[in-house]
C-alpha cells in the first residue's frame, strides 16, 4: 500500500488510521511525502500504526512519488491510497487477496470509488464503476479507478513506472501501457473499496479536465491506441448518469 502525500496533515490521519484499521495481517503502508511544512510527517508517525516506511524529501511531481513508493514495495501487490482518501471498510484488502488467491492467474483485481464532497461527508455525490473499463475502452478514455486498483508487482517489473512528464493523467498512461495489449487477466469486484474526496487534481474544474484529457490523447497516441475529442467527449453522459443514478 502505497499513500503520497504533501501538505497532507488535514487528512492524512483518517487515511493512516483507515489502513492500519484493515483486518488483513500481511501489509505494508509506504508512505512518501514531498517535504511538507505542516505536520503531516508527524501526525503519520503518531496515527500509522501499521506504517512501514516514511519517506519524506522533495520530488518531481506525484508520480515520481508514486514510482519512488514501488521501488520500496516488497509485497505482491501493489495499490495506491490518495492521503485524503479511506477504505470503505477494514475487510478491503482482506477481500483483495482473497480475491487473488482464488484466482492466482489474475494480475489485478478492481473495484469501484464513491465520491464524496468533504464538506457534506454523509452526502455521496457519485459511484465510479470500474466495470466500464475493459482494454477496448481506453480510447474513449475509460480506466480503472486508481485508488481501488490492486495490481501484481510484477506488472511494474514488465510495464515499467509511471512517467514523471505527465502532470495529471500518469495513471492512465500506465494503465494504457500495462491493459492496452488486452493480455493482462483482472476481475471487478462489484463493490466500493475506497472512499474518495473531491478537489483532487483530476477533480479540480474545467481548466484540469482540458488538461486531462490532453494528456490522455497524448498516452493514447504514444500506445498505439486510437483516439480522438470526439471519443473522450463521449463519455462525460455516463459520468452525469453516475450522478444521477447515486
Amino acid at each position: 500500500m502505497i499513500t503520497v502525500a504533501y501538505n497532507s496533515a488535514a487528512h492524512i490521519v483518517d487515511c493512516v488510521q483507515s489502513v492500519g484499521g484493515q483486518t488483513h495481517p500481511d501489509m505494508e503502508h509506504i508512505v512518501i511525502d514531498g517535504g511538507s511544512h505542516d505536520a503531516t510527517c508527524a501526525l503519520v508517525r503518531q496515527h500509522g500504526s501499521r506504517v512501514t516506511a516514511l519517506l519524506s524529501e522533495p520530488d518531481r511531481g506525484i508520480y515520481d512519488a508514486m514510482n519512488k513508493g514501488v521501488a520500496l514495495a516488497t509485497g505482491d501487490i501493489v495499490a495506491f491510497l490518495n492521503s485524503d482518501d479511506t477504505y470503505a471498510s477494514d475487510t478491503v484488502l482482506a477481500q483483495v487477496a482473497q480475491a487473488m488467491v482464488n484466482e492466482p492467474e489474475l494480475d489485478a483485481v478492481l473495484g469501484d470509488v464513491l465520491f464524496f464532497d468533504a464538506k457534506r461527508a454523509a452526502h455521496p455525490l457519485r459511484r465510479y464503476r470500474s466495470r466500464r473499463f475493459s482494454p477496448k475502452s481506453l480510447g474513449w478514455g475509460w480506466m480503472p479507478a486508481h485508488p481501488a486498483m490492486f495490481v501484481a508487482r510484477t506488472l511494474f517489473e514488465r510495464a515499467g513506472g509511471f512517467k514523471i512528464d505527465y502532470r495529471i493523467a500518469g495513471d492512465y498512461e500506465w494503465v494504457a501501457r500495462a491493459f492496452g495489449p488486452g493480455d493482462l487477466r483482472y476481475r471487478h469486484l462489484n463493490q466500493v473499496l475506497v472512499h474518495m474526496q473531491t478537489g483532487g487534481v483530476s477533480t479540480g474544474g474545467w481548466r484540469n479536465t482540458l488538461l486531462l484529457n490532453q494528456e490522455v490523447l497524448r498516452a493514447c497516441r504514444e500506445n498505439g491506441i486510437a483516439s480522438n475529442w470526439l471519443k473522450l467527449l463521449s463519455k462525460y453522459p455516463a459520468k452525469l448518469a453516475e450522478f444521477i443514478w447515486h
